[in-house]
């Protein structure tokens, strides 16, 4: 069984549409305020983020922390995984 996860947060999931029909609570607009969203990208021992380099062992770790270059502004968002 693979498994799924969202870019965003880290949730793991047996399915796409399963993932994708669920509430995030780290989405960029707000806890709850979108859906998932598939990360595209294959599961990694270290997860880097895309705008700054800084490494983590999960994307839930990783979307934990602000970013101090986000495009909204230094730790105006969270750290987003590169693919």
């Amino acid at each position: 069984m693979s498994k799924v996860q969202s870019k965003y947060c880290g949730t793991v999931s047996s399915s796409v549409s399963t993932l994708t029909s669920m509430s995030c609570n780290r989405h960029p607009n707000g806890p709850s305020k979108g859906k998932h969203v598939l990360y595209e990208g294959s599961e990694k021992p270290k997860y880097t983020c895309k705008y700054c380099g800084t490494t983590s062992s999960s994307i839930s770790s990783l979307t934990n922390m602000s970013c101090n270059r986000h495009p909204n502004g230094a730790s105006k968002g969270k750290h987003e995984p590169a693919l």
